[in-house]
C-alpha cells in the first residue's frame, strides 16, 4: 500500500525502514503534523499513519474520504486525537499499536520519581558548575511510602510491580480492577486512593471521563507536598490547578512526560524562539517540576515494536485480513 507517514523523524523512517523490509509497503515519510491545512498532503495516497500529536478530526477525516483513504493507521496506543464516529461513517477503518513496551513507560514514570526525589536535575547542574553543596537536595527513602497507581493497564500493572519491589505500600484505582494485581498491593476508591498516597502517577487513558481528573477538587483532596507523575496523556491533569497547587505548596514535586497543550511544542526544536506558551513557560519556573518532552516510549524496544505492529495492520487489511488491532467507535 502508498502511505503517507505524518509527523516523521529520523528515528521514525530508521525503525519503520526496517520493519517495512517483511511487509513491502510503499512509505512517504512527511514531517508536518496532520491537520486540517496538511490533510491534503495524504492526496494520492492508500492509508495514513499518525502519531500522538496528529488530529484526524471530522474534517480531515472528510478529506481523507475523499481522496479514497480508507485506512488510519495509529503508530500509538491512544487514540483521543481521532473522531472514530466520523471515521465509521466515512468507510475508514482505525487500528493502532495498544501496546509496544510497557515497561519503557513505567520505567520513564520511576525514573521522573527518582529524580525528582533526589533532585538528580539539579544536583546534576550544580556539580557541572563545580557547586557540591548539599542544601536543597534532600531526599526521602521511597521505601515504607505509599503510592497511588491510576490505571492498571500493562503500564500500571508493570509500575505496580516496581513499586512493590522497592518497598513501596501500592495502592490502585481502576473501574475495571485487573485479575493479576500484585498480591502486595490492593485497589481502593479514588478518594482513599487520594488521602493516603504519598505519591500518584497516572497510567489511564484520556477519555470524556478523565478529562482534567486531576483537577483543583482532587488536588485538594491529596496529602500536602504529594509528588504527581503523569506519563500517559497531558489533558488528565488541569495544568492551571496545578501550577496553583505548586504555588501553594500543596504539590511537592510535579513530573510530566506529557503535557496538555504540548500539540506545537514537543517532539520539534524550538530552542532558538520564544516561549509562546506562559501556562507552560510558568511550570519551567519551578525547582521541584521536572518536564521530558513525551519521551517515556523512546527506547529501541519500543520503537521497533511500534514500527512492526503499525506495519502488520497496513499489511492484514491490505491483504483483506482482519487487522491486529482495530478501534471502533
Amino acid at each position: 500500500m502508498k502511505v503517507a507517514v505524518f509527523s516523521t523523524k529520523r528515528y521514525d523512517r530508521d525503525f519503520l525502514e526496517r520493519a517495512n523490509v517483511h511487509h513491502g509497503h510503499t512509505l512517504t515519510y512527511l514531517e508536518p503534523h496532520l491537520t486540517g491545512a496538511t490533510a491534503s498532503l495524504a492526496k494520492g495516497f492508500d492509508a495514513a499513519c499518525i502519531f500522538v500529536n496528529d488530529h484526524a478530526d471530522a474534517q480531515v477525516l472528510e478529506q481523507f474520504a475523499a481522496f479514497g483513504i480508507r485506512l488510519l493507521a495509529l503508530r500509538c496506543a491512544g487514540f483521543n486525537q481521532v473522531d472514530l464516529g466520523a471515521a465509521g461513517a466515512h468507510g475508514i477503518t482505525v487500528v493502532r499499536v495498544p501496546s509496544y513496551s510497557p515497561h519503557a513507560v513505567a520505567e520513564h514514570a520511576l525514573t521522573l520519581m527518582l529524580s525528582l526525589n533526589r533532585r538528580i536535575h539539579r544536583a546534576y547542574n550544580r556539580v557541572r558548575d563545580g557547586n557540591f553543596a548539599l542544601n536543597g537536595l534532600l531526599g526521602f527513602d521511597m521505601y515504607g511510602k505509599t503510592v497511588g497507581v491510576i490505571g492498571t493497564g500493562k503500564i500500571g500493572l508493570i509500575m505496580t510491580g516496581i513499586l512493590t519491589g522497592l518497598g513501596c505500600k501500592v495502592i490502585a484505582f481502576d473501574p475495571s480492577p485487573a485479575k493479576n494485581l500484585p498480591a502486595d498491593a490492593s485497589y481502593v476508591d479514588l478518594a482513599e486512593l487520594y488521602a493516603q498516597s504519598d505519591i500518584v502517577t497516572l497510567h489511564c487513558p484520556l477519555t470524556a471521563d478523565t478529562h482534567h481528573l486531576i483537577n483543583g477538587a482532587a488536588l485538594a483532596a491529596m496529602k500536602n507536598g504529594v509528588m504527581l507523575i503523569n506519563t500517559s496523556r497531558g489533558a488528565l491533569i488541569d495544568t492551571r490547578a496545578a501550577i496553583e497547587g505548586l504555588k501553594s505548596g500543596h504539590i511537592g514535586y510535579l513530573g510530566l512526560d506529557v503535557y496538555e497543550e504540548e500539540d506545537e511544542l514537543f517532539f520539534d526544536d524550538l530552542s532558538n524562539q520564544v516561549m509562546r506558551d506562559d501556562v507552560f513557560a510558568r511550570l519551567l519556573t519551578f525547582p521541584n517540576v521536572l518536564i521530558t518532552g513525551h519521551q517515556g516510549f523512546f527506547t529501541r524496544e519500543a520503537l521497533a515494536a511500534i514500527a512492526e505492529t503499525t506495519l502488520a495492520n497496513i499489511t492484514n487489511y491490505a491483504l483483506g485480513r482482519q487487522p491486529l488491532f482495530t478501534v471502533s467507535g
